[in-house]
């Protein structure tokens, strides 16, 4: 299955965190927020449809997320979890570890925002667009 979001960049994107990447609905961060890559995002972990949720919702299911901005595209791989609730009404994380909360949309990712293409994070630091696509395949 496939789901699409759009958000932003901001001026206060860094992406220097090593374990994690996170899209966030709130419109504004801070200098200390160097996980979160983009705001004000259209549709949340509560616009999934259920058949998406019960797909990330298992350990059989692996989990591409592709950015991409104008100037910019990447691929991240993760996997789904059973302990998945996908349930946060503003957050989505993509974590490198096995870490689950109702923020996670992925875990064992093989990338977090400090490994995120560097045309992406200047696109973003310059708050241009950035197109996030959620694909899901069992394994």
């Amino acid at each position: 299955m496939i789901f699409k979001i759009l958000t932003k960049g901001h001026k206060n994107v860094s992406s220097n965190h090593k374990s994690t990447f996170e899209i966030t609905k709130d419109p504004e961060i801070g200098p200390t927020a160097d996980c979160i890559i983009g705001v004000d995002m259209d549709k949340s972990m509560l616009n999934f449809p259920d058949e998406f949720k019960r797909e990330i919702a298992s350990s059989d299911t692996r989990i591409v997320v592709e950015l991409r901005t104008e100037n910019g595209y990447d691929e991240i791989l993760g996997y789904g979890h059973e302990d998945l609730t996908l349930t946060h009404p503003t957050d989505i994380v993509c974590r490198k570890s096995d870490y689950t909360c109702p923020r996670t949309l992925m875990i064992n990712a093989d990338k977090a925002a400090r490994d995120i293409d560097e045309t992406i994070v200047n696109d973003l630091k310059n708050e241009k667009i950035l197109e996030v696509t959620i694909k899901t395949c069992k394994k």
